[in-house]
């Protein structure tokens, strides 16, 4: 049985060069288990700060808790679809997307969700606000949806491409990068009047994008797939982790954030967590108490994060925002 998200379509795959080192490692960070309350894949995680948090996933499951996942409460979705990404702008503000052109969205910090008009019955995956009124959503098909004004009005954008779109990341209003299968990026610096595809030489599944900022960026995906930039996109350096130990492939990655220039994590299939404290040249295998494949991951500071999976997993994970550990 596959270990990826139930809703990403995957085609047959190459290993490729390596040029990130990865090297096993025993525990070096704090992580424990929390109780969802439910056995439901939970395809994404988000906390707007180190209590309030939210989770989505498979039969319209909304979670949410205020004491930093101690306890999660099951929020009313009003729908059985399955549900992919959830993000806040802000303390009130937020939205969850999800297959059939779901687009849920609050403005009382999650207590209660309604429906916005996507103008789509596409399968939805992927979403960023860079404020509380421009966001993008991208999904099947190579749809791309932005909004100006908070999602009242959501606008079908022309990517450029047919294929599906798994994460969008914006750092600036008119400025967005997608990524998604057969090793597609494309980005707009027009808030998305044109989109430009981004090379990688790669035909990977692309499942997550991070930037630090305009410049420096990261995209993940399976076996292994990792590429960076650090020119906006102009050029994508393939950093693809290598079979560490007796694997028999690289494990898929699915997950990824920075919560700093220096320090950034990574989570994906079985559980498999990395983590770099040198800007991404070195990516060293935690110690994972997860035997759930992880496909979200949320960061609040420095140290302190949560991931969600398989099964109803949450993991929150505390370590210290060090070069060396």
């Amino acid at each position: 049985m596959s270990r990826r998200p139930v809703w990403a379509a995957v085609g047959g795959l190459a290993c490729f060069l390596v040029s990130a080192t990865v090297a096993a490692s025993g525990p070096t960070f704090g992580q424990s288990l929390q109780d969802s309350g439910t056995q439901a894949p939970l395809h994404s995680v988000f906390f707007h700060d180190a209590r309030n948090g939210w989770a989505v996933g498979d039969g319209g499951t909304i979670l949410r808790t205020s004491d930093g996942g101690r306890h999660w409460d099951t929020v009313a979705s009003r729908t059985r679809a399955l549900l992919t990404a959830v993000q806040f702008a802000d303390a009130q503000t937020g939205w969850i997307v999800g297959l059939q052109g779901i687009i849920l969205h609050t403005s009382d910090g999650g207590k209660t969700w309604s429906r916005q008009f996507s103008g789509t019955k596409a399968g939805l995956f992927g979403t960023h606000f860079v404020t509380p009124s421009i966001g993008w959503i991208v999904g099947s098909g190579g749809t791309i949806l932005r909004t100006g004004d908070g999602g009242a009005r959501w606008r079908d954008q022309d990517s450029g491409t047919s294929t599906a779109l798994y994460a969008v990341y914006s750092v600036e209003p008119d400025r967005a990068t997608a990524v998604g299968a057969l090793g597609t990026i494309v980005s707009t610096e027009d808030a998305g009047k044109t989109w430009r595809k981004q090379e990688t030489q790669s035909a990977a599944t692309l499942f997550d994008v991070f930037f630090n900022d305009a410049s420096h960026g990261w995209a993940i995906g399976n076996v292994g797939a990792m590429f960076q930039t650090i020119d906006g996109g102009d050029r994508w350096i393939d950093r693809t982790l290598p079979c560490i130990g007796l694997c028999a492939k690289p494990l898929d990655l699915l997950g990824i954030r920075f919560t700093s220039r220096e320090v950034g994590w990574i989570v994906g299939e079985r559980g498999v967590i990395y983590r770099t404290t040198d800007s991404g040249f070195n990516w060293i295998q935690q110690t994972s108490k997860s035997p759930a494949s992880l496909f979200g991951l949320s960061f609040v500071g420095p140290g302190q994060g949560w991931a969600s999976g398989e099964r109803g997993t949450i993991l929150h994970i505390s370590a210290s925002d060090h070069k060396k550990d």
